[in-house]
Parts: C-alpha cells; sequence; structure tokens
C-alpha cells in the first residue's frame, strides 16, 4: 500500500464522555472524577490520528445527530480530516461514557445513536476517486444496516483495485456477533489491525494461547494481520508467520482511550507513505504512545 493517494476511512462519529477517577467507583453514592467531553469514535479517531502523522489526505464517511453535527464536523476539519457527515434525522450522534482508573484502563458504556445508522444510501462512489486506501472501522458490522454499507464500500475498493483494512474494534461486540461470522464479513479485506483479545477471539484460541499464534492463524485468513498488545508493543504476521515484533514507545499513561485508534492511524499513514508493515507497526507504536499522554481518543 504506497502511494500519494487519499485514505478513506468509513466508521463511526461519537461523543465521549470521559470520566477520570483516582479512587475505585463507590456504589450509591459519590466518587470524585475530572468529567469532560470531547469528540471521539474508533473511525473519526484513527482518521485524526492519520492526518496527524502524515497521511496527504483523509476522508470520513460517518453518521451523526443534527444536534451536534456542526460540533463534529469543525472538530474533524481542525484535525485536517475531510469529514463527509451524514445527517441522522431520527437519532443523537453516537454517545460513549468512558470511565478511566487510576491504571489509566478504560471500561465503555456505548450508546452507538447515529452512528450504526449508515446504510448502502449513504455511500457515494466518489468517496474513492483518487483513494490509495479504504479502512473500515469494526463498528460497522455490528448492525445491519451499517454492516450493508460497510460491505457496498468494501467491493467497491476491490473492483477499483484500493486496498482494505478493518480494525475489530470491541471483543465484547465481536462476542455478541460470533468470530466466524465477522470473519466471512470481511473476507477480502487486505489488513486486520485487532487488539490481543480480539485476535485469540477471532483465532479461536484460549486466553493463554497468547499474541503470536492468534496472528499467525489470522493470517492465513487475511495477508496481513497487526496485533497491538499495549505495552508489549504489536506482532506483524503474513503467510501463517510472525514476521515482525515491535516494541511499545515508553510513555507515561494518562487515559488509553483511543491507543488503538492512534495505532491504526499511524499504521496506515506510514502504509500510504511507502513504509513496510513492521516500520508501520512502529510509526502505530508512536502514535499510541503519544495518544496515551492525553484525554481523548484524538490528536
Amino acid at each position: 500500500m504506497t502511494g500519494a493517494g487519499a485514505l478513506l476511512v468509513v466508521g463511526d462519529v461519537v461523543t465521549d464522555v470521559v470520566a477520570v477517577h483516582q479512587e475505585p467507583l463507590a456504589p450509591a453514592t459519590d466518587t470524585a472524577a475530572r468529567i469532560r467531553t470531547l469528540p471521539g469514535g474508533a473511525g473519526a479517531n484513527a482518521a485524526c490520528w492519520a492526518a496527524r502523522t502524515g497521511a496527504p489526505e483523509v476522508r470520513l464517511l460517518a453518521r451523526v445527530g443534527a444536534g451536534s453535527a456542526q460540533w463534529h464536523e469543525r472538530a474533524l476539519l481542525a484535525a485536517g480530516v475531510r469529514p463527509h457527515l451524514v445527517v441522522d434525522a431520527e437519532e443523537p450522534t453516537g454517545t460513549v461514557v468512558v470511565l478511566v482508573g487510576k491504571d489509566a484502563e478504560r471500561t465503555f458504556l456505548t450508546d452507538s445513536g447515529a452512528a450504526l445508522r449508515l446504510c448502502p444510501a449513504d455511500w457515494t462512489p466518489s468517496l474513492l476517486d483518487g483513494a490509495a486506501h479504504l479502512h473500515l472501522s469494526g463498528y460497522l458490522f455490528f448492525a445491519d444496516s451499517s454492516r450493508e454499507l460497510a460491505l457496498v464500500a468494501l467491493r467497491a475498493a476491490r473492483a477499483r483495485g484500493v486496498p482494505v483494512s478493518v480494525d475489530p474494534a470491541s471483543a465484547g461486540f465481536l462476542l455478541t456477533l460470533g468470530p466466524r461470522r465477522f470473519l466471512d464479513s470481511v473476507a477480502g479485506v487486505g489488513a486486520l489491525l485487532p487488539n490481543e483479545d480480539e485476535a485469540l477471539l477471532l483465532a479461536g484460541l484460549p486466553g493463554d494461547a497468547g499474541a503470536a499464534r492468534a496472528a499467525a492463524e489470522l493470517s492465513r485468513r487475511v495477508p496481513l494481520v497487526v496485533v497491538t498488545r499495549g505495552a508489549g508493543g504489536a506482532l506483524v504476521a503474513e503467510d501463517g508467520r510472525v514476521t515482525a515484533e515491535v516494541p511499545a514507545e515508553p510513555a507515561e499513561a494518562v487515559d488509553s482511550t483511543g491507543a488503538g485508534d492512534a495505532f491504526t492511524g499511524g499504521f496506515l499513514a506510514a502504509r500510504l507513505t511507502g513504509a513496510g508493515p513492521a516500520d508501520a507497526a512502529r510509526a502505530g507504536c508512536r502514535a499510541a504512545a503519544l495518544a496515551i499522554t492525553r484525554l481523548g481518543g484524538r490528536p
């Protein structure tokens, strides 16, 4: 995946309500927290990080509610992303409550709202004009209408010879949908970017099997698999074997929200500018290290 063409991301825009609490949650009473309302969404975050880390042009197709459409559009433009936002007349923009504990790990409460109401009617073939790569947020595959849209985009990209990547996005939602159904849906993509939990689930392996084995197994089905492991860095697998192990960049974690999205954005930006998989994974790790030093999922 090389060249100076655009990156098209199809995914989700949401409003993140991030609550950082130093003490454990106290049931039935108050817990002190630092709370911020920020733009987010896995697809949008990845697009913003790709723009931040050197992708020549980044486009984003997503669906938002009318009440916050202008706010989200301004935030994306300020981040260097060309937004193609479909305004939903019925549902508000998706909202995610992000609970961040003392260890910087996060727990999500998710209301997808308009995000997963993307549908084939929202697709415009011209979105691929001049595109060198299509990236699909895995969240799209967890609802019927957005999954149909993702498949339309995937088929259109393959017809034009545009490579496609997918970030599985959520182990919890994957478990509900079913790993086999997800893998069948993404058949034909060139790169899969799961975290370790998602990789193990998709490979049908127990939790103690290890990321390397999961990456190798998945790369027999998808040509390039890059598994992120948080502080453990990333693994690159091709043709049934691990071809590179990339260490994480040192950083003092404040909030791990969006670290995987930052990795994806950095990885894709590097690939677009000619980097091989291992060097692109290093670029992804650098972006992820920067992401965890700040609140929220955006640069």
